[in-house]
């Protein structure tokens, strides 16, 4: 068990587990039919993520323009506020384009959807919805592209934090103590 930090971190999903399920993903994003696609990464958590895929996306011949957006619903907590604000705003028209959101978790469902809405009122023709991992529960926004389906404890690596540690590991894990 990886030790960072001096806390013991449990591996969930390893490396070479995430960038093969991206490469699978790359190529279900690909035969989606996306049109004049643009992606827009949700910040912080996403950032390695979304980095992964956009190059597995170029493998599978995809070549979208990107654009950040960042979002806080958590702060420096492990808790949502159960609010969403807009932190940086994407710079790109969405009027008449596809629209792929990219995060690292859905939870609740409150950010994504947040974030598609805005998106769909900005005038995007369509959004999809990528996330890395999905907790299954009952919510009212649902994902058209999942990573993997995580059981329902506090993750952090690959991008994702616990007050702003542990976004550098290369896999997703458990902090164990």
């Amino acid at each position: 068990m990886p030790q960072v930090r001096d806390r013991r971190i449990g591996v969930l999903f390893p490396a070479e587990a995430i960038a093969a399920r991206n490469a699978a993903m790359a190529a279900e994003i690909a035969a989606a039919g996306y049109r004049d696609l643009l992606v827009v990464a949700v910040l912080k958590g996403s950032f390695i993520f979304a980095a992964d895929l956009l190059r597995a996306l170029h493998g599978a011949g995809i070549s979208p323009e990107v654009d950040f957006i960042s979002l806080s619903s958590y702060g420096a907590g492990t808790v949502s506020s159960g609010s969403v604000r807009v932190v940086r705003d994407i710079e790109s028209d969405v009027a008449g384009r596809d629209v792929l959101l990219i995060d690292d978790i859905l939870e609740t469902g409150r950010t994504i959807g947040f974030a598609r809405d805005l998106m769909l009122e900005r005038g995007a023709r369509k959004v999809g919805l990528a996330v890395l991992l999905d907790k299954k529960r009952p919510r009212a926004v649902e994902a058209d592209h999942i990573g993997f389906v995580c059981p329902d404890v506090f993750v952090v690596g690959y991008g994702m934090d616990a007050a702003h540690a542990f976004r550098e590991l290369p896999f997703v894990g458990v902090v164990e103590d």
